[in-house]
């Protein structure tokens, strides 16, 4: 945006006092740029205004942090400058891959004869795995909604009405504390299906999420179709039902190791031991060794 000062002082007057955050209503005309002051890095880049008229809508106090950089921000001051955080370009494009996620979600079950229902937030309090929100009613005094853990009950009304195929990106709400897997609301994706296998499910759920990845994920899936584990096998394998299998760090069977050492084996070595291999551990130093022996005799109790 340009002003002369000789031919427009008042608009020329206006853009030297306006700073980057201020919101501006601008009349005036569109020119190519001259040459050799084009910038391809920007959208708008090839052209220039013309201001005849500038009227300051709103002004901006400095910002806490410049939205036109991407410079690391703390992450407690992006949360309570969010309006602000929003403006940044990696935020937007967040906002802009769930979108375009959710919209094909829904346009893959439409295309394969599922049924997006909406279900109430409001329901009767059941027992589950997690505590419930509640919500206070006003008719009834003493008495409480509960917030939906999964539409779990709402869905099996619906498939035994006859809906034989929903779908559902749900809000879910569960009172815990917060953890690196946990929060006290969520959004998922509801399925449910009649007369169908195990396999069935398993089969669409794949194909989705391979198609989601196909076509929005910076980097290809490592493997397709995927690769699918017994319960049992997992738990051999890595000692746990959801193994990340991007570190590889398979469990080893030490028993008979422990049996001929020699030594009068534990109770728990009797019934089978187990250990992860730790490729250049030798050369780890000795605090890291310590901090890293102390963790794991915590998490074996």
């Amino acid at each position: 945006m340009v002003a002369h000062a000789k031919e427009n002082p008042a608009a020329h007057a206006a853009l030297g006092k306006a700073r980057n955050e201020w919101v501006l209503r601008v009349r005036g005309r569109v020119r190519p740029r001259p040459e050799g002051t084009k910038n391809p890095k920007l959208p708008t880049g090839d052209v220039e205004v013309v201001a005849n008229e500038i009227e300051v809508l709103n002004e901006s106090k400095t910002p806490p942090f410049y939205v036109n950089e991407e410079t690391e921000v703390e992450e407690t001051l992006r949360w309570k400058y969010r309006y602000v955080d929003l403006r940044r370009e990696r935020s937007r494009d967040l906002m802009r891959l769930r979108h375009e996620v959710v919209d094909f979600i829904r346009g893959f079950m439409v295309e394969r004869g599922f049924w997006e229902v909406e279900t109430t937030d409001l329901i009767r309090s059941d027992p589950t795995g997690a505590r419930d929100l509640v919500v206070p009613s006003r008719y009834y005094p003493g008495k409480f909604w509960a917030l939906p853990q999964s539409p779990q009950q709402l869905k099996q009304i619906l498939m035994v009405g006859g809906l034989d195929r929903y779908f559902q990106i749900a809000r879910c709400f569960r009172d815990e504390d917060p953890r690196a897997d946990r929060t006290l609301e969520h959004s998922q994706l509801d399925i449910e299906m009649t007369f169908v296998e195990k396999a069935d499910v398993m089969a669409l759920g794949e194909e989705l999420y391979t198609a989601i990845f196909q076509k929005f994920a910076r980097k290809p899936l490592k493997q397709v179709p995927w690769p699918r584990l017994t319960f049992e096998e997992a738990m051999r394998r890595f000692g746990i039902d959801r193994p990340d299998l991007r570190f590889g760090m398979e469990l080893v069977d030490l028993t008979d190791t422990f049996r001929s050492s020699g030594r009068s084996p534990s109770a728990r070595a009797r019934r089978g031991s187990r250990s992860s291999r730790s490729p250049g551990a030798r050369s780890t130093p000795r605090s890291q060794s310590s901090s890293r022996r102390k963790s794991l005799r915590g998490s074996a109790g």
